[in-house]
């Protein structure tokens, strides 16, 4: 079997093979850089494109015959660890996270070191576990860091996973042809190396501009639905996300609150410190209530000094949410920008058991008890008044349902 498979190889024209591959992996690197040169804010672009370069560089020098080229065989090796150190940092850069550009070459300079020493000679199988060891290192550095922040979009988490098992197996299944069929290593290493290397250079540069596309997508959606003062969400998603909260809590009656939130006295900060100083207490009161909220919270601006958050919890539970950041806001703002603003928030509060078909509803009782929060002096929380209506239809809703659970406990006793 394995001459067998030699013998079909050996119809594919080695050098051919690899010129095709040089040109197809530097055509790549170029289309990544082009696209880096056109969108100039992901540099990770450049980045990958330069570690495209180096890797046709390195497999040019690897297949040159070697009565033409005097560069040492291990130097193609060290600059295929060194585009593995740039695609690493390429991830780290893609994900908003500091290079490090030590680590990235530190595996082509103990290569380099290594390949000096008796222990390791050229064709050695310790030369091959340490080369398989360095892109294995690497491999694990970028799948730490594709996986460390996941997108929603299925292809990005596809490539979490697809892009480190290409980077590896590229490397990694010529130790097992060398274990497994030696008669194709001796016959065909050239043609094999580089029928894989097209495959992985075109794989992981189609998974790589998916990445970015989806980057843009996500950016731009992110930037539709947001405030650009606060990073919040805007009203309009405020609105759209707390409605399906709300329809999803429906299913049991389970209850959702609903939280107003409103500077105290936002216009008097305006006139006395400025507008920047105002839009910085927006800014403060903003990530206040990220600290305080939960996952499961949703939170939104929507309106000057207004603030909104839908609570998937009763008002005993949502209550002590609105208390930590009216506490912990109040606490902020007493300096802001240097300035003594002594900024507080008054919050009204609403809770439903009922499906919310409406949301301006809710936000109309909530606002109700806000009124009564600044009108009995500001820098509270009260609850509208309509609770023990809500109440009502919640323990009626339980009833039916401990009813409905009865029922079904009756039958199944009868059935047996």
């Amino acid at each position: 079997m394995p001459i067998a498979l030699s013998v079909e190889l050996l119809f594919l024209d080695g050098p051919t093979v690899a010129f095709v591959g040089i040109c197809v992996v530097a055509l790549l690197g170029l289309l990544l850089v082009l696209a880096w040169l056109q969108q100039r804010d992901v540099r990770a672009l450049a980045w990958w494109g330069a570690a495209y370069l180096i890797g046709a560089s390195s497999l040019a020098l690897w297949a040159t015959p070697r009565p033409w080229i005097t560069v040492p065989r291990e130097v193609p090796f060290a600059m295929i660890f060194i585009a593995c150190g740039m695609i690493w940092n390429g991830v780290r850069l893609f994900r908003g996270r500091p290079l490090l550009p030590v680590p990235a070459f530190a595996g082509a300079v103990v290569w380099l070191a290594l390949c000096q020493l008796p222990a390791f000679p050229d064709g050695s199988p310790a030369r091959v576990a340490l080369g398989i060891l360095v892109v294995s290192v690497y491999t694990f550095f970028i799948a730490f860091e594709l996986s460390r922040e996941r997108r929603k979009a299925l292809h990005s988490r596809t490539a979490a996973i697809v892009v480190p098992c290409l980077h590896a197996a590229i490397y990694l299944m010529p130790l097992a042809m060398r274990a497994f069929t030696p008669e194709v290593i001796a016959a065909s290493w050239l043609t094999v190396f580089t029928l894989e290397t097209i495959l992985y250079a075109v794989g992981t540069a189609f998974i790589v501009l998916l990445m970015v596309k989806d980057h843009h997508v996500g950016y731009y959606r992110h930037a539709a639905a947001t405030d650009f003062l606060t990073g919040l969400l805007n009203r309009r998603a405020f609105l759209e996300n707390a409605l399906r909260l709300c329809v999803n809590r429906a299913d049991g009656n389970r209850p959702v609150t609903l939280l107003i939130f409103d500077l105290d006295h936002f216009k008097s900060i305006n006139d006395r410190f400025g507008h920047a100083v105002g839009d910085e207490v927006l800014r403060m009161f903003a990530q206040v209530a990220r600290r305080n909220t939960r996952a499961d919270d949703i939170i939104g601006r929507i309106g000057g000094e207004e603030f909104a958050a839908i609570i998937p919890e009763a008002m005993e539970l949502a209550v002590p949410i609105a208390e930590r950041i009216r506490a912990g806001f109040e606490t902020a703002a007493v300096e802001v920008a240097g300035q003594p603003v002594h900024a507080t928030v008054s919050i009204g509060a609403a809770t439903s058991y009922e499906l919310v078909t409406n949301i301006d509803a809710l936000i109309a009782r909530a606002d109700v008890a806000l009124y009564r929060a600044k009108g009995e002096g500001r820098n509270r929380l009260r609850a509208a008044d309509a609770e023990s209506a809500n109440e009502r239809a919640r323990l009626i809703a339980a009833a039916r349902g401990q009813a409905s659970k009865l029922g079904r406990l009756l039958r199944h006793n009868n059935a047996a």
